[in-house]
């Protein structure tokens, strides 16, 4: 089956240019553009693709607001992040509302069909620049951690149980397990009480 891919983008040029890097692959299905918060909103009541490539900065609402936005009504979309900057706190913000990826509009025409590839197999893609930005800035970078992530983090500052997460999250304990285990390791904390404070601290709670 094709990829599904849709675009929000305001600028027809950059529409145009990935949609021209992309129409000779087959497994790609261009679903089309919107240039607005607004008008993609209206076209994902009625289509749905598998991937949406999405521009931090729209005429009527930010990207990184439109993210969230459409993980919450829809979280089986996949999002990836499409920028001119390369700045540290768009990607932590980008990824912390659910995008799978991040990726500047200098992209080749390669570096998007992994980017897809790897979004929808689910694994996060970073860019180069991207993951060279967050290296240089390792030091005081901000944990980047998935949705689902954030939520068993809130429900761990509330004290409950893996069993309880699992029951609220509609998945297995073992599941949940994985995501605390992934959560100590992204924070470099050796247990809950730290994993919390410095939660807090970067503002996740």
């Amino acid at each position: 089956m094709p990829i599904k891919v849709f675009i929000v983008d305001d600028h027809y040029m950059v529409v145009e240019g990935i949609r021209s890097l992309l129409k000779n692959e087959c497994e790609i299905e261009w679903m089309g553009h919107a240039m607005s918060a607004a008008s993609c909103m209206a076209y994902l009541l009625k289509q749905k693709p598998d991937v949406i490539l999405l521009d931090i900065n729209l005429p009527d609402k930010s990207g990184i607001d439109l993210c969230k936005e459409i993980k919450d009504q829809y979280p089986s979309i996949k999002i990836i992040g499409l920028s001119s900057f390369n700045q540290l706190s768009f990607i932590q913000k980008m990824m912390q509302n659910g995008a799978s990826g991040y990726v500047l509009k200098n992209a080749t025409r390669q570096e998007i069909l992994e980017a897809l590839d790897a979004v929808v197999s689910g694994d996060t893609f970073l860019s180069i620049e991207a993951a060279n930005t967050i290296k240089e800035n390792k030091d005081i970078v901000v944990p980047i951690i998935t949705r689902r992530e954030k939520e068993v983090l809130l429900l761990i500052s509330q004290g409950l149980t893996n069993v309880a997460m699992a029951e609220k999250l509609f998945i297995s304990a073992a599941t949940v397990d994985t995501h605390r285990t992934s959560l100590l390791s992204k924070f470099e904390v050796k247990n809950t009480a730290n994993l919390i404070r410095l939660a807090t601290q970067y503002g996740f709670i």
